[in-house]
């Protein structure tokens, strides 16, 4: 094994304190939080069972995605129409802009919190 995969191979878990493996290395029955989702399921409160590493040669310091058990996963809840609800209204939000109160087709960019017509208004007024 070359040396990044050697300092990131730890199965026993004495070096890291949990179970840890290469990038791309886990073994079968862990899953990381996106690939539990894919599956339709949630870690439901387990804790995490191991981790997997990657040295970046860039920076000093590893990126890491923690895994779960597959056995121990819990469905995911299904949506409610309370939850439906409140999604629509938190897209409304971010679609309206809070000057001109117009609602557009996109999000509004989180950078400047208004919309590109109220933007170059503003410019205007300060030139």
């Amino acid at each position: 094994m070359p040396t990044a995969y050697s300092r990131c191979f730890d199965p026993n878990g004495a070096r890291y304190g949990i179970p840890t493996y290469p990038w791309q290395m886990a073994p079968d029955g862990y899953a990381t939080r996106r690939q539990l989702r894919t599956r339709g399921l949630r870690p439901g409160g387990q804790p995490v069972a191991a981790q997997l590493m990657r040295i970046n040669r860039r920076c000093d310091t590893p990126r890491v995605a923690y895994l779960y058990r597959v056995e121990l996963a819990r469905p995911v809840r299904p949506m409610t129409s309370r939850k439906w609800g409140a999604l629509a209204l938190a897209m409304l939000a971010r679609r309206t802009c809070p000057r001109c109160r117009i609602t557009y087709s996109y999000c509004l960019s989180t950078r400047h919190g208004i919309c590109g017509v109220c933007i170059a208004a503003e410019e205007q007024r300060t030139a």
